[in-house]
């Protein structure tokens, strides 16, 4: 299905976007890795993609809070396999604190990562996605991209901010063949989460059973974790042509957290 397509995922050396290099590569794209971790299971991944899927990996260790190294990355993209033909905008951080205590640099941090990051990366990959007349664009959003939390305020104005850079790159993109949407999950079980929930039973005097459903999935009505496995088959869904008329959209994968 995706034979021939180059695909770039940021923040893809683990957790969600791992999951969705791993689909995208099963499907027949050429894969670009991006992120930070261990050296040897970085190689290890992008030498095990192209030895299991049959398709080309490469790894580019940009940070992209830099929109220079940005560039220098899509550059790297471009030199190796013409261009990007799927971009997805995975990459993020939180942090948590009250507004007139949130420290600016965290701030600065979070919206560079989470929203400044994709702007460069979008900008970048259009032209090639233009001229080919194809191109999927999926920004990672969260629940958060719809609705607020206490204490999140950085994190909650870029992912709003990364939905709407989502709908004016889809009306720019869609007589191009570019279709750009935003994937919003709730709480997804990653290898992050899952030591959270032990550090936070101990710490709180709870049972990590209590811990799941009444801290981390209290906003979940099915009461169970999103999988980093059902939101990467979602990302390769939407770069199928079944998927070809949704543009624009921000699609829920959260459990119900968002219906409510």
């Amino acid at each position: 299905m995706l034979a021939g397509k180059t695909a770039l995922i940021t923040g893809s050396t683990s957790g969600i976007g791992k999951a969705i290099a791993l689909q995208l590569a099963a499907g027949g794209a050429n894969i670009v890795l991006n992120g930070f971790g261990d050296a040897k299971e970085i190689e290890t991944l992008r030498a095990g993609i192209e030895k299991d899927h049959k398709v080309k990996a490469t790894f580019s260790g940009a940070d992209l809070t830099k929109p220079d190294a940005i560039e220098a990355m899509m550059k790297e993209a471009a030199d190796a396999f013409g261009g990007v033909d799927i971009l997805v905008n995975n990459a993020g951080t939180q942090f948590v604190a009250p507004i007139d205590e949130f420290p600016v640099d965290k701030w600065n941090l979070i919206i560079a990562l989470n929203l400044s990051a994709a702007f460069h990366t979008t900008r970048l990959a259009l032209p090639y996605m233009k001229s080919k007349r194809w191109g999927r664009i999926l920004n990672m959003g969260s629940a958060h991209a719809k609705v607020a939390s206490p204490f999140k305020s950085a994190y909650v104005a870029a992912k709003h901010g990364l939905s709407g850079l989502t709908k004016t790159t889809a009306l720019e993109g869609a007589i191009h063949g570019v279709r750009c949407n935003t994937i919003c999950p709730g709480y997804v079980f990653t290898p992050l989460v899952e030591g959270q929930i032990a550090d936070t039973a101990k710490a709180r005097g709870m049972t990590e059973e209590q811990v799941k459903n009444d801290v981390l999935l209290a906003a979940q009505p099915t009461k169970e974790f999103v999988t980093a496995e059902e939101v990467a088959a979602f990302a390769r869904f939407l770069c199928s042509p079944a998927a070809a008329q949704i543009n624009g959209a921000d699609l829920s994968i959260d459990g119900g957290w968002t219906a409510q």
